[in-house]
C-alpha cells in the first residue's frame, strides 16, 4: 500500500500538462555513498528511461550533504539528496533550493555513539566532551535535540567538525569522545569498533532524506523532475522488497562488508512522496530551533522552498 500510495503521488505529478521548457541534454544528479538514489544510480534504469528522451544522466558524488548543496547552489548539479539539515543551512544561505520529494522517517538510522569502553553512559555526560559531527549535517538537529534532553545546549560541548571519513579517524584515534553519525557509517563504525550507541534519533528528530532540486531547474522541467521522482519510487519499491540484494550492490561501492550493510538497509526508509503538512512542520521545527540557538543567521520559511509543479 505504502508503493500504491508513493506512485499515486508521483504520477499524479507527472500528468501536470503545463508548458514545458525544452529539455537539458543533460540531467546532473548529486548523491552520497549510499541511499535510494545510490541504488537507482547502480541499476541504471533513469538512464534507461531518459535515453529515450535524448537526457544524459551525470553523476556526481559528494561526501555529505552540506557538500552537495554547496554543489546546488552554484549550479554545479540539478538533483540531489540530503537529510533534514542541510537544507535549513542552505536555505538560511539563499541557496535556490527546492523540496521535490522525501522518504519515510528513519530514526534509527543515525545516532551519537561512544567508544565501547567509554566511561560516558549518558547524553548529560556530554557535557564538557568533544562531539565530531559533519556540520550542518543532518546529525546535526539529533545533536541539538539529544543535548536539549538533557537540559544542555551545543555551548556545553565541544563540536568537532569534521567529514565522516576524517571523522572516522578522529573516534578511533580517541581524539574525540563521541561522534554524531548516519548509516552506513554508523553501521560500520558499531561493527568495526564495538562503539557503544548513546542514542539513536528515536523520539529525538524524523532522519528524513529529502530530494531537492535547483528552484530554477525544477521549475523549467518539471516533467523531468517528475520522471526522476517516479523512477525513486520504483526503485524504493523493489529495494524494500530485495534489501539483502541492495546489501550485496551497495558493497563493492561505499566499501562495506554485506552484512554491515545488512544491518544499514533494514534501518532506511522507503516510499517517496511529495511533502505533506507533517514533513514540513518538522522541518520548520527544525529550521527554527537552529536559528534561536544562533546557528543559522536568519529565520526561514521552509513551505516557501516546498515545489509545486503546477504553479
Amino acid at each position: 500500500m505504502k508503493f500504491i500510495r508513493a506512485a499515486a503521488v508521483i504520477l499524479a505529478v507527472t500528468a501536470f500538462s503545463g508548458p514545458q521548457a525544452a529539455e537539458p541534454t543533460t540531467l546532473r544528479i548529486g548523491v552520497q555513498k549510499y541511499g535510494t538514489l545510490v541504488i537507482l544510480q547502480e541499476q541504471h534504469s533513469l538512464e534507461t528511461r531518459l535515453a529515450a528522451e535524448g537526457v544524459k544522466v551525470e553523476w556526481k558524488e559528494f561526501p555529505a550533504g552540506p557538500q552537495l548543496l554547496e554543489a546546488l547552489s552554484v549550479g554545479s548539479i540539478d538533483f540531489g539528496t540530503t537529510g533534514e539539515a542541510p537544507p535549513v543551512f542552505a536555505q538560511a544561505a539563499q541557496t535556490p533550493l527546492l523540496y521535490v520529494g522525501v522518504e519515510p522517517a528513519a530514526p534509527t538510522g543515525e545516532a551519537i555513539i561512544v567508544p565501547k569502553d567509554s566511561p560516558i553512559q549518558s547524553i548529560a555526560d556530554l557535557k564538557g566532551k568533544r562531539v565530531v559531527l559533519n556540520k550542518g549535517s543532518n546529525v546535526h538537529y539529533l545533536l541539538v535535540q539529544a543535548l536539549g534532553s538533557a537540559n544542555l545546549t551545543p555551548k556545553d560541548i565541544e563540536s568537532v567538525y569534521l567529514t565522516p571519513a576524517d571523522a572516522r579517524a578522529a573516534f578511533e584515534r580517541g581524539s574525540v569522545d563521541a561522534w554524531a553519525i548516519w548509516d552506513p557509517f554508523l553501521a560500520a563504525a558499531q561493527a568495526a569498533t564495538g562503539a557503544r550507541l548513546l542514542t539513536d534519533a528515536k523520539d529525538l528528530a524524523p532522519n528524513r532524506q529529502f530530494y531537492l532540486a535547483h528552484r530554477d531547474f525544477a521549475k523549467a522541467h518539471p516533467a523531468l523532475v517528475a520522471e526522476v521522482l517516479d523512477e525513486i519510487a520504483k526503485t524504493d519499491h523493489w529495494a524494500e522488497q530485495h534489501q539483502h540484494e541492495v546489501a550485496q550492490l551497495l558493497s563493492p561501492r561505499t566499501g562495506i562488508p554485506v552484512p554491515v550493510l545488512d544491518l544499514a538497509v533494514s534501518r532506511l526508509g522507503y516510499g517517496v512522496t511529495r511533502l505533506d503538512d507533517k514533513a514540513i512542520d518538522d522541518q520548520q521545527r527544525i529550521a527554527d530551533a537552529f536559528f534561536q540557538l544562533g546557528l543559522i543567521p536568519t529565520k526561514v520559511t521552509v513551505r516557501d522552498a516546498v515545489w509545486t509543479p503546477n504553479s
